[in-house]
């Protein structure tokens, strides 16, 4: 019988790796070979209007649209010179992806020709549709106008013949239609809160700025596999399928070898985004079968950000080059992990690692601890928010299923800083930190191992790890701005508050003559020991070393006061509490219509994607799986009764049993899945004529979700009896183990 998915499989299976051929430089010499360095532009800018960029960009200096022209000469020189032909302003919606429109570099000379041109004006400003994006409500259909406008912290990079500007995204009347505009609000706000602190241990500090080194997990699946399952090219994730006898229970693909076709294609991927000065570090088998990750060096968090943005859509475009498909979704294979997106996380000023320990002195430790304490002062007074920040309909999928951080956002510690803090808290005067202990392994070719002063615990959504925080819960395919936003946010609104609490501290014990006498230590030191005792009392709730997936957690949590909410759509409320408005409008970052508009996005997005699960799922039971079945159940049929013409009854029954059993099994999953398509079509008109985008939502969530599990359940035991021959869709041991 000709199956195609036999045949898919077959060439799946026989399928070469491409030849890469090597670059005679080294990754260093051809690093950033596609972007507008700075090093291109000393070379490309004369050097006034370079000193002025560079200013722009290393102190915040306001942009002098007077250069822009300078500026646009000389990277249209750049780019002639790269075969370039056309530009974009390239910019992320409120899509989770990127958005670009291309323009030549041509304009009419007056004399019936044309002239190719770049102008200061068409580098600093575009004018894309706003109303065809996710705004909701801000811009309405017939409300066409938007703005996008360079962002110099970003380099200017060449994908193929057009030159890419990253920029943010406005509204006609002023509010962000994107990511990146609160984004850069939010580092600017953590930048003035964290100097402030840290002047306390070091006066000339001028800046603090975060970093980020994201860590991104993926799927590779044959392009042909792909192509047979409509769920897959849909959805990005499988809606049906039963478990593979085997999948990861052995962990044999965890850091195992990487499959030669993989490796051709990790090849061709890193080349390409080492020229966009993405700067890749790190690549491996992931613990699922056909799962991989690629993490670069931490980079400042903005130009991080618009890296992961660019290395995702390239992933893609490389992976159909070797004949995959890459699967960003967070969850695209039951039974097996999903895939994350971690977020390294830490801030440094333009001297040295705040959140580096140990330091060399008790006043470099009281710093560690200062900025450790309130960046947990942040996490705890808005872990709701932090939750909200990186849920989905897609990484609702993975949190908390036993392989990813649980919905509930705590912080490990580890022993050493976890006792420090209780010793401060307790009244201790002591602030040493431990450094990286020695252990001797007892093999003498081994050298002795540098021990760090913490382990790892891989339950917890927000680890430290050493000289940063982890977070551990963004989905793959997010846009890491959206939980660097609420989390520089939080921080930034903690150390506000510490900074003035601490002075009016130091005001205090500066009056009091009596109050330092004999200590040694001055009345700032006081008050910052004081107001640090404060926190970690306050923010004892946040710190959490244990089993983050054990069911007593949830229960503790919930006595904690944690948030513990599991809905997708009412998770999106923390947005609109009155602590995430008042934070987000006093730091400048959002105000109240921007926060609501991006919520009615996040409830219709979330409505969006399940509509479209649903009606796949519907369309699949159909016309592939219910077909399928009772066509088995016929030829089953036929045989029963072949049989019982050739043997006595005794024997017909015998050796009918098992294919009757099957034929009952049958008709009972068919009637029992057409009669929940029915419910689950008629759940969707129900929720599809409710106005309010929450509502329609949470139905989604309470009334939609649960019908398509149900109706899954009963698929996959299908696919356990129905003959392989006859099956149609690619199973997991195809789609999870064919290279």
């Amino acid at each position: 019988m000709d199956n195609l998915r036999f045949r898919v499989v077959e060439e799946a299976f026989n399928k070469k790796p491409l030849d890469i051929p090597t670059p005679t430089d080294r990754p260093s010499e051809f690093f950033a070979k596609n972007v507008f360095t700075r090093a291109k532009m000393f070379k490309y800018l004369q050097r006034d209007i370079y000193d002025k960029l560079i200013d722009v960009i290393d102190n915040g200096a306001t942009l002098d649209r007077s250069i822009a022209d300078a500026v646009a000469k000389g990277m249209k020189q750049w780019a002639d010179e790269n075969g370039v032909t056309h530009y974009t302003h390239w910019f992320q919606p409120l899509t989770e992806g990127t958005a670009e429109k291309h323009d030549a570099f041509i304009e009419h000379d007056g004399k019936g020709g044309m002239i190719e041109e770049f102008s200061g004006k068409l580098l600093v400003q575009q004018e894309p549709d706003a109303s065809s994006f996710p705004s909701g409500g801000i811009r309405a259909t017939f409300e066409a106008r938007g703005y996008s406008a360079w962002d110099p912290t970003s380099p200017v990079f060449i994908i193929d013949d057009t030159l890419c500007i990253p920029t943010i995204f406005i509204s006609y009347t002023g509010e962000s239609l994107d990511y990146k505009a609160p984004l850069k609000r939010a580092l600017h706000a953590i930048d003035i809160a964290a100097t402030a602190v840290a002047k306390y241990f070091e006066p000339e500090v001028k800046k603090v700025v975060t970093n980020l080194g994201w860590e991104q997990e993926y799927f590779l699946v044959d392009e042909n596999l792909y192509s047979a399952r409509p769920d897959l090219m849909l959805t990005g994730r499988t809606l049906m399928g039963h478990d593979s006898a085997k999948n990861q229970q052995m962990d044999d693909h965890y850091f195992g070898i990487i499959p030669d076709r993989v490796q051709a294609f990790m090849k061709d991927l890193e080349i390409q985004a080492l020229e966009l000065g993405i700067p890749c570090k790190t690549r491996h088998n992931e613990v699922a079968p056909n799962q991989f990750e690629l993490a670069p060096i931490y980079e400042e968090t903005n130009l991080a950000v618009d890296h992961n943005m660019l290395l995702m859509s390239l992933l893609k475009k490389v992976a159909r080059k070797h004949g995959f498909r890459a699967l960003l979704h967070e969850k695209p294979f039951d039974g097996v992990n999903g895939s994350g997106k971690h977020n390294n996380w830490s801030l440094s000023t333009d001297t040295g690692t705040l959140l580096h320990a140990p330091g060399k002195t008790p006043e470099q430790n009281l710093r560690f601890v200062t900025f450790v304490v309130e960046t947990l002062m942040g996490v705890y007074k808005h872990n709701g928010l932090l939750k909200a920040s990186i849920m989905s309909a897609t990484n609702a999928h993975r949190l908390g299923a036993n392989e990813a951080p649980p919905a509930i956002i705590s912080s490990f510690l580890g022993k050493q800083v976890s006792e420090l803090l209780d010793h401060i808290e307790k009244g201790s005067a002591s602030l040493i930190v431990a450094g990286k202990q020695k252990m001797e392994v007892d093999i003498p070719e081994i050298p002795e191992l540098l021990i760090d002063n913490t382990d790892r615990n891989r339950t917890s959504p927000f680890a430290f790890t050493g000289n940063r925080f982890e977070f551990r819960a963004v989905g793959s395919e997010a846009n890491c701005a959206s939980a660097m936003i609420a989390l520089n946010a939080a921080v930034a609104e903690a150390l506000t508050s510490f900074k003035k609490r601490v002075d009016e501290r130091i005001l205090q014990y500066s009056n009091n003559a009596e109050y330092a006498k004999g200590s040694g230590h001055t009345a700032a030191y006081h008050a910052i020991i004081d107001v640090l005792r404060e926190d970690i009392r306050t923010c004892k709730p946040i710190h959490f070393d244990g089993n983050g997936y054990s069911d007593e957690w949830v229960e503790e949590a919930t006595r904690r006061g944690l948030d513990v909410e599991t809905s997708c759509p009412v998770i999106f409320d923390r947005y609109l509490d009155k602590e995430s408005i008042d934070m987000f409008e006093s730091l400048n970052i959002m105000n109240r219509k921007e926060l609501r508009a991006r919520n009615e996005v996040k409830w219709e997005t979330y409505t969006k994607k399940l509509q479209i699960e649903a009606r796949v799922l519907g369309d699949l039971t159909m016309n592939h799986i219910i077909p399928v079945a009772t066509h088995y159940q016929s030829r089953l049929a036929k045989n029963v009764s072949s049989i019982r013409e050739i043997f006595d009854k005794e024997e017909a029954n015998r050796f009918t049993a098992r294919n009757l059993k099957i034929i009952k099994e049958i008709a009972e999953r068919t009637q029992t899945i057409e009669t929940m398509v029915e419910e689950l079509v008629e759940a969707r008109r129900i929720a599809n004529r409710i106005d309010n985008e929450r509502a329609k939502a949470i139905a989604y969530h309470d009334s939609v979700e649960p019908k398509m599990n149900d109706i899954r359940y009963h698929i996959d035991k299908l696919e356990l009896i129905v003959a392989d021959e006859l099956w149609t869709l690619p199973k997991y041991r195809e789609l999870l183990f064919i290279r």
